[in-house]
């Protein structure tokens, strides 16, 4: 081996070393967060089709047909929302052609939940109902109900699509706290992009996942599946009923 390539090896094992010092001590390490978002993902599925499986009680398949997209935080604690830091971590899927995007991960924290939230551990719905709430996820912060109006959405078989909710607001909310499942008031909440993990996952943010045309095949990576699976068994236009 010529001198000039044994005096290169030893900086570059330096500096591989040095990457994936910086990779690991974040928490970014490629498999690490395929795993953490493969966990996130099926969070958020397990809890909409716990809100679903109670017809009178669940969200309307009117609303859930007309969203743009759909964001659900599972096991979010109230102090975690309310107090601020960081927060509950959220999945967003986007409506796309023939079915619901690769999941996309945000954050959300302060701001007010209402009363009927209690202490404990609490799931939260967001239905996007039009193109400008799903372009506010796009920032690198927004509040619900600043830039977008927001309203506590209505449930079960009777709340049809012509409610003053649907026609009023851009975004409705929901809750699911002790079993019981209501419309939750989340006016004040923060979100941000967890792009940390979307870049770790896509190699791209937020804001390029959700700006993207959405004439996509549906068919997010394998392991991401179960959140936008979930939601396709409930939400697709063309499959009204389950």
């Amino acid at each position: 081996m010529r001198p000039d390539k044994l005096s290169i090896l030893p900086l570059t094992l330096l500096l591989v070393t040095i990457l994936l010092g910086t990779l690991a001590s974040s928490g970014t390490l490629p498999g690490k967060a395929v795993k953490d978002a493969a966990a996130q993902s099926a969070k958020a599925a397990k809890a909409f089709e716990a809100i679903m499986q109670v017809p009178d009680k669940a969200i309307p398949r009117e609303l859930l047909t007309r969203a743009k997209a759909i964001a659900v935080f599972p096991e979010v604690l109230k102090v975690a929302f309310t107090v601020g830091g960081e927060g509950g971590r959220g999945v967003v899927c986007r409506r796309v052609a023939d079915g619901w995007g690769s999941p996309v991960f945000i954050r959300g924290g302060g701001g007010s939940v209402g009363p009927q939230i209690g202490a404990s551990s609490t799931d939260f719905v967001l239905l996007l109902m039009n193109d400008e709430s799903v372009e506010g996820l796009m920032k690198d912060k927004f509040e619900l109900g600043g830039e977008a109006s927001i309203a506590a959405g209505p449930v079960g078989r009777n709340a049809g699509a012509g409610t003053d909710a649907l026609m009023q607001a851009a975004i409705l909310s929901y809750s699911r706290s002790h079993g019981l499942f209501v419309g939750a008031n989340l006016k004040g909440i923060v979100l941000r992009p967890e792009d940390d993990l979307n870049l770790a996952v896509y190699n791209k943010t937020a804001r390029e996942l959700l700006s993207e045309p959405a004439t996509g095949d549906g068919s997010p990576e394998s392991g991401l599946k179960a959140f936008p699976q979930e939601l396709g068994r409930y939400a697709n236009t063309s499959t009204g009923q389950r």
